[in-house]
């Protein structure tokens, strides 16, 4: 069989659920540091992609048709991703197969370790792809740093610079990106061959990044890598200019409360209530027997 129905998709995301609240705190960090490293991949082959395109709607699409490298590469290997997690290791809870304190000791360990994946790989842009030598011996941030940084700025400065409304929005995005991304799970566990994978994690995913919402693993790579560039290039700022040059650059404090802690909480509710919850309720008269 080439496709598992509803009920059968629920009870194996039950089943994965279980699998995951069994592994081992190592084997969860390194599986998330993996997954966080793939998942800034396919940001960084982002930022590439629309450094240079005036038009925003092209912008986007061209983001979003290139962003679900990283997503692809950790449902196809087995990798651990926190937002994904957020609905997985739920449902077997809701399924009563594990524990509650399961669920957090999964979210804790995986998210610890998509953060150093992520961070990890920004380090690697920001000394590489993102500057370029200079006729006097130096480095200097290119086109390609310039795009990191407008990215980072516009994901922290753009919500703070409107208070309580940015908070809002930027925790609704996260709802908008977790829904999508956990139906791009939905429809990989859906498939059962590599081609039906790869097209389900494609277009969802492809639809969350066009539509400008907020993934809190992503924005562990887009964040670091724009506060690096501003710290180590200070020269950037002032050539920026606007809401960073206004703020003095980007600020660690910053980055957590005005995306890192509204995105994870948007994304927790996005993929645990809005998938989670919702799919366990349609279908839990109806699950196969074990």
């Amino acid at each position: 069989m080439a496709f598992n129905p509803p009920a059968k998709m629920v009870a194996l995301v039950g089943t994965a659920g279980v699998g995951k609240a069994k592994l081992s705190i190592f084997n969860l960090l390194l599986r998330g540091f993996m997954a966080g490293a793939y998942i800034a991949i396919g940001g960084a082959l982002c930022t590439v992609c629309i450094t240079g395109i005036a038009t925003p709607g092209i912008s986007k699409l061209v983001g979003g048709a290139v962003f679900p490298v990283g997503l692809i590469a950790i449902v196809l290997t087995g990798m651990e991703l926190f937002t994904g997690d957020c609905m997985i290791v739920p449902m077997a809870a809701m399924m009563k197969k594990i524990t509650w304190g399961a669920v957090m000791r999964n979210w804790i360990w995986v998210y610890i370790g998509n953060l150093v994946g992520s961070v990890a790989y920004a380090y690697i842009m920001v000394c590489g792809p993102f500057v370029s030598g200079q006729a006097d011996g130096t480095m200097a941030v290119n086109a390609f740093g310039m795009s990191a940084v407008g990215v980072a700025a516009g994901k922290i400065l753009g919500y703070k610079a409107v208070g309580a409304m940015g908070l809002w929005s930027c925790f609704l995005k996260a709802i908008g990106c977790n829904f999508l991304v956990n139906i791009a799970i939905l429809l990989a566990i859906t498939a059962d061959v590599v081609i039906g994978k790869f097209f389900g994690v494609w277009f969802p995913i492809m639809a969350f990044v066009s539509s400008g919402f907020e993934h809190c693993v992503a924005n562990m790579y887009f964040l670091p890598a724009g506060k690096f560039l501003c710290d180590w290039y200070p020269a950037v700022v002032a050539k920026k200019g606007g809401l960073l040059l206004a703020n003095g650059g980007l600020a660690w404090s910053d980055v957590w409360l005005w995306n890192l802690i509204p995105v994870t909480i948007g994304n927790i509710f996005g993929g645990f209530l809005f998938i989670g919850v919702t799919y366990f309720l349609m279908f839990r008269k109806d699950l196969p027997a074990e």
